[in-house]
């Protein structure tokens, strides 16, 4: 599998608790935080759920 860079560039504040917890699950905690993470079908999935809070790099 390839590696995803993640990045988180908007706020979590007032967005639906699912989403919340999703960019927790992904390893994001703070703005402007980098995770680099295996491109697995279930990342992707979560990633595609909060895209307008990420940007996303391939590695």
């Amino acid at each position: 599998m390839a590696k995803v860079r993640i990045k988180q560039v908007r706020s979590k504040i007032n967005r639906p608790e699912s989403q919340k917890r999703t960019l927790q699950a992904l390893g994001l905690r703070k703005m402007n935080q980098v995770v680099e993470v295996e491109g697995t079908d279930q990342i992707m999935g979560m990633v595609k759920k909060v895209s307008h809070l990420v940007e996303v790099e391939n590695i």
